[in-house]
């Protein structure tokens, strides 16, 4: 070899020359469709406000049930008086002459009457059951009397009143029910 082609080459030229300049080569991404994401953001949008007014409709409905049935378990928890106040005035009734009325029976007869009327006016309403046709929606069947004067299926004894607060039975009749002889 030749001396002559064994310069020595500074360092920072060696560095320079073994590390080549790397091209970047730009590639062209492909341009978002802006239509279709605005399209895309508009459907998300829309869902969305669908499912606010879903909700916003179902809090209403909500809030005006709890308005609507604010009452119910004061008004159930007063059937029980109600129920008590109709046996004690039934038992003294049957022990009373007809002749002599007990002012304590008429009292609370009157008391009766005047709580009725008052839970009334709240959307309290006893549920006719004798002579009906038995309804499980309304009844509630505890035994069953074979009866040939009457169909198949009707309310013969109540045992219990049952009462509807507003539109929603808050108790079903306790009742017998008739069923043919065979």
């Amino acid at each position: 070899m030749d001396k002559k082609h064994h310069q020595k080459v500074p360092a920072e030229q060696k560095a320079q020359s073994a590390v080549q300049p790397e091209v970047i080569v730009e590639q062209d991404e492909p341009k978002p469709d802006i239509a279709a994401e605005l399209a895309d953001a508009n459907e998300k949008y829309l869902r969305l406000y669908a499912d606010f007014e879903n909700f916003r409709k179902k809090v209403v409905k909500d809030k005006e049930e709890l308005v609507k049935y604010a009452n119910e378990s004061l008004v159930f928890e007063l059937l029980t008086v109600i129920d008590n106040l109709e046996m004690a005035l039934k038992h003294a009734r049957d022990k009373a002459n007809a002749e002599t009325v007990d002012p304590l029976v008429t009292g609370v007869d009157n008391t009766l009457r005047g709580l009725s009327r008052m839970l009334e006016k709240f959307g309290l309403a006893a549920i006719d059951a004798a002579g009906q046709a038995f309804d499980p929606a309304y009844h509630h069947a505890m035994s069953q009397v074979e009866r040939d004067d009457l169909e198949n299926g009707m309310v013969v004894e109540e045992l219990r009143k049952g009462y509807q607060f507003k539109d929603k039975v808050l108790r079903p009749s306790l009742v017998s029910v008739s069923k043919k002889t065979e």
